[in-house]
């Protein structure tokens, strides 16, 4: 047992940059799928009801709940409803941040010094997004009858956010980690 928990001591540093490259994959795929239809539209309800985000948007808070596509689905009324409503300017411009800060964290290599401020870019991102357990109703399970509704019962968009704590932790501890190397790097050459 002695072996395998000296083992595992030596694993920090292979953990951080696995967290590094899981943040990285996240970031660039799930920034790049802001580019789509279907991803633009399911991030409505989290920035029509978001108060620091809610501006980018046309039409009132509500008016997005009768013109909300499934996954996959096409519905020419909706989408004009959302080219309208600048849901996919909206999406566009936020995918490009979030690809942005991605790629900033993989210059770790390169620019510790970037990788840094791209996973502090990350950690802030990540608590804006878990804002938004308290500003979108469709996070929580609603009342339809059963007695298991609301807090703490997340639906599929609540599951969805709560994640982020995980990408807020990778994102200090690389934040950490690359802030450390560039101090050093600084050190070194002076």
């Amino acid at each position: 047992m002695t072996r395998l928990f000296n083992y595992a001591a030596k694993l920090q540093e292979t953990g951080i940059h696995i967290s590094r490259l899981a943040l990285i994959i996240v970031l660039v795929w799930i920034g790049g799928l802001k580019a789509f239809r279907y991803e633009a539209s399911g991030i409505v309800p989290f920035v029509a009801n978001s108060p620091f985000m809610n501006f980018f948007y046309t039409n009132e808070t509500p008016d997005y709940k009768t013109h909300m596509n499934k996954e996959g689905e096409y519905n020419p009324e909706n989408i004009h409803w959302h080219e309208a409503n600048n849901t996919y300017g909206f999406s566009y411009g936020l995918g490009a941040v979030i690809v942005g800060i991605g790629i900033l964290i993989a210059l770790y290599p390169v620019s510790p010094k970037l990788s840094a401020i791209g996973s502090f870019l990350a950690f802030g991102m990540s608590f804006v997004t878990l804002s938004f357990l308290i500003t979108t109703p469709e996070t929580w399970v609603p009342n339809l009858g059963d007695s298991e509704y609301g807090f703490p019962y997340l639906s599929g968009a609540g599951r969805l956010v709560i994640k982020d704590t995980v990408m807020m932790g990778a994102a200090l501890v690389t934040m950490s980690q690359a802030a450390k190397k560039y101090l050093e790097t600084k050190k070194k050459n002076k």
